[in-house]
């Protein structure tokens, strides 16, 4: 596809084919060299474990260029500490940390023309994935494993600008089970998240916030992203080990400290959703999702966070710092950005 075919603001968050993917297995022990294609499919066995047993984990993360024309890709020291994570969790073989960034640096290298323009909103969305390749039929953890990752140029997450959804939440469904895999990055976890999304898009709501899989009288992930809520000053976010970890949500914390807004991770009972003066869903694809009203399918209580239509101040303020710092328009006072530098 020719640079020239691609129509940069108007991009939606969807697959777009790139130039190359770039490809590493852990064969005989180690990890060997690091491969470039221009093949959009991977050879893999009938009977590879990540078919039959679900080793599989995955990140997401994203390249910007900047204001002043720089390529910047944001905190993937931290994704690749989070995959890292997500290989444990599954006993897969964890990449290093430094091959990860390899990699990552790598992929956008040979993809540069695919960065979008500074200004169009868009950026390029990196994906990088593990697999168990060994073939099995018995249930164990593979011996061999192949990470692949592919980028492709996605357009900005709010086509009718950063306004509020409305999101619902049902006790019908849980997203994990308690001391499961809820705090790793496996695909499981978003393929048994699919009935109950469809049901929430089929009834008008953006996603299904999930309550505590054990007592059910908590908040914890709202669709694929972190919960939050603002009041008295103060971010709320849950402390659940049935939540991934979001890197999003992480960075947002340190900002909402370094605005003088204190900062809480803690249970979130559901009766406190009045209480909030604003509430959000925070991950990679959005930053910051507003929040405007939350519809309880079992009680038919609704709480309403944005009466006007509008984000919140605090989410407001959040989301520019945070997307001004991957655009260079910010400071990067923490160190957030990896540069690019193309040859």
């Amino acid at each position: 596809m020719k640079e020239t075919e691609i129509d940069w603001k108007n991009l939606s968050f969807g697959y777009l084919p790139t130039d190359y993917n770039v490809r590493c297995t852990f064969k005989d022990g180690k990890w060997g060299p690091i491969e470039v294609s221009d093949s959009e499919y991977i050879p893999i066995h009938i009977s590879a474990s990540c078919l039959h047993y679900g080793q599989e984990s995955f990140e997401g993360l994203k390249a910007f260029r900047g204001k002043d024309g720089k390529v910047r890709v944001f905190r993937m020291r931290e994704n690749a500490r989070r995959f890292i994570n997500s290989a444990h969790g599954i006993k897969m073989e964890p990449m290093p940390e430094d091959l990860f960034c390899e990699m990552v640096k790598k992929v956008v290298k040979l993809n540069e023309r695919f960065v979008p323009p500074y200004g169009t909103g868009a950026s390029l969305y990196i994906r990088p994935l593990e697999i168990g390749i060994s073939p099995l039929l018995g249930v164990k953890p593979a011996k061999e494993y192949m990470v692949v990752m592919l980028v492709s140029p996605v357009g900005p997450y709010f086509k009718d600008g950063f306004k509020p959804t409305k999101v619902c939440l049902s006790r019908e469904y849980d997203r994990v089970a308690p001391k499961g895999t809820g705090a790793i990055k496996i695909g499981g976890n978003y393929a048994a998240s699919l009935v109950a999304g469809e049901k929430a898009h089929e009834l008008g709501y953006s996603v299904m916030l999930y309550l505590d899989p054990k007592e059910k009288k908590y908040l914890d992930e709202c669709g694929a992203a972190n919960f939050f809520g603002i009041k008295d000053n103060t971010y709320v976010t849950p402390a659940s080990p049935s939540v991934l970890p979001s890197i999003t949500n992480m960075s947002l914390r340190q900002l909402a400290e370094d605005l003088g807004i204190k900062v809480e991770q803690r249970h979130i009972p559901i009766d406190e959703l009045p209480t909030f003066e604003e509430v959000g869903a925070c991950g990679t694809a959005a930053v910051i999702s507003p929040v405007g009203e939350i519809d309880d399918l079992d009680t038919g209580e609704k709480y309403v966070f944005a009466k006007d239509g509008q984000a919140g101040p605090v989410s407001t303020r959040l989301y520019n710092k945070l997307r001004g710092i991957q655009l260079g328009e910010e400071p990067d006072t923490h160190g957030w950005c990896d540069i690019i530098e193309f040859d």
